[in-house]
């Protein structure tokens, strides 16, 4: 259960175009002076998996640095165990919809950041509510960290809804991430990295956005097979790993890259402290999105791609 001390610091405050204010630039558990997460020495994962898969061409164990994800279904973890066994980057849940903060987030960002494990938040989107409401509300609730990886954005269907299971059109699905993906980007100055699946990512002609750092999930398959000539970052090939200090089955992640480049890109695409950071008091909303679609997708922050 939470502490009434640290559900407090990411209350929800009203401004005048009825926005919550973003949450306070610091994690809970932390100083707004906390020395800002770094990409410590990469470890080798020792991770298991419920359900194995038999890869065919190159498999996951053929990059050296690994990660997880979690939410509140993840109730067993021992951050510390699990960043000695391999974990060497985390997504932890956050928000979803303009309505729902995961419980667990605020604890497991902590004890995450006790273990010396970069994390960033993700919000899965919800299709009966607009993005800039969707986007409000995740800033309200995940504080900017310097050192954390950028936010992300997961896309994917909501087949499992007992609220929402509209499939809006393509042009729609991808006007409303680009109005999310401006406004958290321009708040977090990093732009988010967008998670899909094969079957939404196919949808939507998701292969026509080449600006945006892409997270995909593909378990039976590499995604050069999946998602032929699509560049990633990050590869999640398992819903049922298994890691020492966890209990239970968790998402299990690789990233396209050496060591090397895992540092590199740490330290270009991690969210830093300075002056561009958009102030949000005095009740000042959030900033007017481009109205076009394409000039949103066309500001790239960052680089796409796999890496050597």
């Amino acid at each position: 259960m939470l502490r009434p001390a640290l559900a407090l610091m990411l209350g929800l405050a009203v401004c005048a175009c009825g926005a919550p204010r973003p949450a306070p630039d610091a994690p809970a558990g932390t100083t707004r002076t906390a020395a800002p997460l770094l990409a410590g020495p990469v470890i080798p994962p020792g991770f298991g998996d419920a359900d194995p898969h038999d890869w065919n061409g190159r498999a996951p164990d053929s990059y050296p640095v690994h990660g997880i994800d979690v939410s509140r279904w993840n109730l067993d973890v021992n951050w510390h165990a699990a960043r000695a066994a391999g974990v060497n980057f985390a997504f932890i849940k956050a928000t979803e919809g303009g309505d729902r903060f995961d419980p667990l987030f605020l604890s497991h960002v902590a004890q995450a950041e006790e273990a010396g494990i970069p994390w960033g938040a993700y919000h899965f989107f919800y299709w009966c509510t607009d993005a800039a409401t969707q986007a409000r509300w995740f800033i309200a609730h995940v504080p900017r960290r310097p050192g954390g990886l950028p936010p992300v954005l997961d896309l994917e269907w909501n087949a499992h809804s007992p609220t929402c299971t509209t499939r809006p059109a393509p042009d729609m699905v991808r006007a409303e991430a680009a109005t999310f993906l401006a406004i958290v980007g321009r708040h977090y100055g990093q732009r988010p990295i967008v998670y899909t699946t094969v079957d939404f990512f196919r949808d939507n002609a998701l292969a026509d956005i080449t600006t945006e750092e892409f997270w995909l999930r593909s378990t039976a398959a590499h995604p050069a097979e999946s998602f032929p000539g699509t560049p990633w970052v990050f590869w999640q090939y398992s819903g049922t790993g298994r890691v020492p200090g966890i209990g239970g089955d968790v998402s299990l992640n690789a990233f396209a890259g050496t060591p090397a480049a895992w540092a590199a890109w740490h330290a270009r695409r991690a969210q830093r402290r300075n002056r561009s950071w958009p102030r949000e008091r005095g009740g000042r909303c959030p900033p007017r999105v481009p109205r076009s679609p394409r000039d949103i997708w066309g500001q790239r922050m960052g680089v796409n791609g796999s890496f050597p």
